[in-house]
């Protein structure tokens, strides 16, 4: 899967770097963990501090365009990221064992 950056947008008071970017694929649409991987390799960043935020696929069509949240560090994200999206993006994961009490 080949991932092109179209624009990149710096926002220091949230410590990060907002994305718009453009995979070309050969099958189905990418998931959003592999999205993440590849466009955290591309970036020289780890994966937790990348935040996939939207994914679109036309119909048909082997484009995906895509924006994402590239954090400063890992911290970051979990500081500013709403919880759903925290969760859709396998970052953090903690809480899991109050939920087994109820």
């Amino acid at each position: 899967m080949d991932v092109d950056i179209i624009s990149e947008e710096e926002n220091p008071m949230l410590h990060r770097t907002d994305i718009r970017f453009e995979t070309t694929h050969e099958e189905a649409t990418p998931s959003r963990l592999s999205v993440r991987d590849s466009l955290a390799a591309k970036l020289d960043k780890a994966s937790e501090e990348v935040v996939v935020h939207e994914l679109d696929t036309k119909f048909g069509m082997r484009k995906t365009v895509g924006y994402a949240k590239v954090y400063d560090s890992a911290e970051d994200a979990l500081d500013v990221e709403q919880e759903y999206m925290l969760e859709r993006n396998k970052i953090g994961g903690e809480g899991d064992a109050d939920a087994e009490e109820a």
